[in-house]
């Protein structure tokens, strides 16, 4: 039962015309006052002067259900766009979904937040108290957050443990434990960043003014450090950030992939609006109306060709921002979310699949699209090509999953049991001559890390024969090379066809490679497959200004094991 919490204290709110629309939904009036009792679809406090809804998970709605601006239960911050206040919401009246009449304060117990237990309450912050947009936590002041429910943790992300995982001793706090130092290390908001550095900050405008305006706090997943200068944030000479400006679209796709599987709404649609800004930008030859492909470098919050500095996509940072946005609307039943992934699965469409015979294309740049195109394995995505399949049945998306199951199968079969980087329409190796992969590209490497993570998804949802035999083999595979010791991995990434190049033999077994080969025990072989979740379950993460792919690729396994990848069916 949700108990109300109160009345503004901030004056200049209630002259504060809250016309704000959220994204992707163009029906609002922005009307700041309410004609009737709005419609909610949980416990809401009800502040009917200001037009105001307000969810336990934080996210602040005008009645007609757009998002307008975020709220801390934690300290009692309302962030209104650029206006900041504290609130005590203790005397506010409450809307029930069964019954939108609103309780009348004197019918509450004051305190009670909803959807918590009473062991769960959060503390207000005091009245001098503000959320402060440079704090490291990964969170800024800004963000709005859909609807969720259970524990708090203060910083307006709620926490809900998982009850089911695929591991026999499954460990769903080590993730979290994980997600909060990889946030902190790798996720900065526009509003902090543009706090560290005001220089910088005043161009951030240009893409996402807009954004702000409407109380959105865009946010970004800090790439490794790079030797392009425009990647290089003079202000910050002399600290780890100096060459760390820049941002790449599979980092976006990961990181809303990760945080929406973690429900943490603020720091998800923080990244999703830095996508969505970018994919509408004139600078990217896009708009609104026809908003495009993920750019796949950009620089900060930047603007223009030096905020993009490569317009070209990377197909996987598509599939996976389109897939945690069909996730967050399953989760949210939050219909923008899905009105973007449907535009951007449109682009994909268009761009990214070989229409001929329906294979998954690596990009949108002519050379991807060859007579005979080099093809990148850990771009399919299963699960994401079968929610597409479910929201746009106006293409052939179930023919793509076959096709490219069909044409795994014959790479695989085609080799060792492992897969190369890339590899041709005919299922060869061959070296894609994109200047990174000329030395490793017939090698079960850095490329095909992320195979058995999305094939073991698939098998985790939906139990398809297919994935389980590319699993089985990879499996054996390793059983075989490490004795069946989960302890004894080597360090190698192992030729796809020894007549085409040799195995590269490392020192050390990196913290990707073991959680990878650890998935690949997801269909028949659960005993391996928890022992190695274990071992990955000791494993520290180290983060430093190298360290973003073997980080990110640790947390998303993390999750699949601990039991975070839980199907929104």
């Amino acid at each position: 039962m949700l108990k109300k919490k109160g009345l503004l204290v901030a004056a200049a709110f209630s002259a504060f015309a809250l016309a704000f629309t959220a994204c992707g939904d163009d029906s609002s009036s922005g009307s700041t006052a309410a004609s009737s009792t709005p419609v909610v679809t949980e416990d809401a406090w009800y502040d009917e002067a200001n037009g105001l809804v307000i969810y336990p998970s934080g996210i602040v709605t005008d009645v007609a259900g757009n998002t307008v601006g975020s709220f801390d239960i934690a300290t009692g911050t309302l962030v209104i766009g650029e206006n900041v206040s504290v609130i005590d919401i203790n005397v506010l009246p409450v809307l029930h979904p069964e019954n939108q009449t609103p309780e009348s304060s004197s019918s509450n117990n004051g305190g009670e937040n909803p959807g918590l237990s009473s062991a769960e309450q959060p503390v207000p912050g005091s009245s001098s108290s503000i959320n402060n947009p440079t704090s490291s936590n990964g969170n800024g002041g800004n963000q709005p957050q859909p609807a969720s429910s259970s524990s708090t943790n203060g910083t307006g992300w709620v926490v809900k443990l998982p009850t089911a995982a695929p591991v026999a001793s499954p460990k769903p706090q080590i993730t979290v434990d994980l997600y909060k130092q990889w946030k902190e290390a790798f996720v900065i908001t526009l509003s902090q960043e543009k706090a560290k550095y005001p220089e910088l900050g005043k161009e951030f405008n240009e893409v996402f003014g807009e954004y702000v305006a409407q109380g959105w706090d865009p946010a970004r997943v800090i790439w490794q450090t790079h030797t392009d200068t425009k990647c290089w944030i003079d202000e910050a000479q002399g600290t780890p950030m100096y060459k760390r400006g820049c941002t790449v679209s599979e980092g976006i796709g990961y990181g809303m992939m990760i945080s929406v599987l973690m429900e943490d709404w603020p720091t998800f649609d923080g990244i999703w609006i830095y996508s969505k800004a970018y994919r509408e930008s004139p600078y990217a030859g896009h708009s609104k109306e026809e908003p495009g492909l993920m750019p796949w470098l950009t620089s900060t919050f930047n603007w223009g060709g030096y905020g993009i500095l490569d317009e070209s996509s990377a197909t996987d940072a598509d599939l996976d921002i389109a897939t945690s946005l069909i996730i967050a609307y399953k989760k949210t039943g939050k219909t923008q979310y899905l009105d973007d992934a449907k535009k951007l699965i449109n682009a994909l469409w268009e761009w990214e699949i070989n229409a001929s015979n329906l294979l998954i294309l690596s990009g949108d740049t002519p050379m991807w699209h060859t007579a005979d195109p080099v093809l990148n394995l850990c771009y399919f995505s299963p699960v994401a090509i079968r929610l597409f399949a479910e929201v746009d049945p106006s293409h052939d998306w179930k023919g793509v999953l076959d096709a490219m199951y069909t044409y795994m199968k014959k790479v695989q079969d085609g080799g060792t049991g492992v897969f190369p980087d890339w590899s041709n329409t005919a299922g060869v190796a061959v070296d894609p001559k994109n200047g990174s992969a000329a030395k490793t590209y017939w090698t079960f490497n850095k490329e095909s890390v992320r195979i058995p993570w999305r094939i073991s998804w698939d098998y985790l949802w939906y139990k398809d024969e297919r994935a389980a035999a590319i699993l089985s083999t990879l499996n054996k595979f390793i059983v075989e090379k490490s004795s069946g010791d989960v302890n004894s991995i080597p360090a190698t990434n192992y030729s796809w066809n020894l007549s085409v190049g040799a195995d590269i033999t490392g020192n050390t077994l990196s913290t990707q490679w073991l959680a990878a080969w650890c998935a690949t025990g997801m269909a028949d072989n659960t005993d391996w497959l928890s022992a190695c979740s274990d071992r990955l379950n000791t494993v520290t993460m180290n983060t430093s200004a190298s360290s973003y792919f073997t980080n990110i690729l640790h947390l998303i396994y993390s999750e699949l094991f601990n039991g975070w990848f839980a199907n929104p069916n």
